[in-house]
């Protein structure tokens, strides 16, 4: 349902629930790797992003330009809030197993 880098993102959002996070805290998701920033690296955090705000489970702020996004910083909704908590419950369940 979530890749591991949108689990990331949800993760630390969840964990500052209704605060405004920029989006360099997500860029630390592939610095733990290498300190190196790729293009590539780039384009997959906003993808990540764009896919969530999609849902509706975060809400993005930046500048919206007719053909794309420039997100600086995003927050978690309420139902952001509550499907992550769910889908957090069902991984605990299944480990129990």
């Amino acid at each position: 349902m979530f890749s591991t880098l949108q689990q990331f993102i949800l993760e630390r959002c969840y964990e500052s629930f209704g605060k405004k996070l920029d989006r360099k805290v997500f860029e630390n998701f592939y610095n733990k790797n290498s300190g190196v920033k790729t293009k590539i690296q780039v384009n997959n955090i906003t993808q990540s992003l764009e896919r969530l705000i999609d849902r509706g489970m975060l809400v993005g702020y930046g500048v919206r330009t007719p053909k794309k996004w420039f997100i600086k910083e995003v927050r978690m909704t309420a139902l952001g809030k509550k499907n992550w908590g769910k889908w957090l419950n069902r991984k605990q369940d299944k480990l129990k197993i």
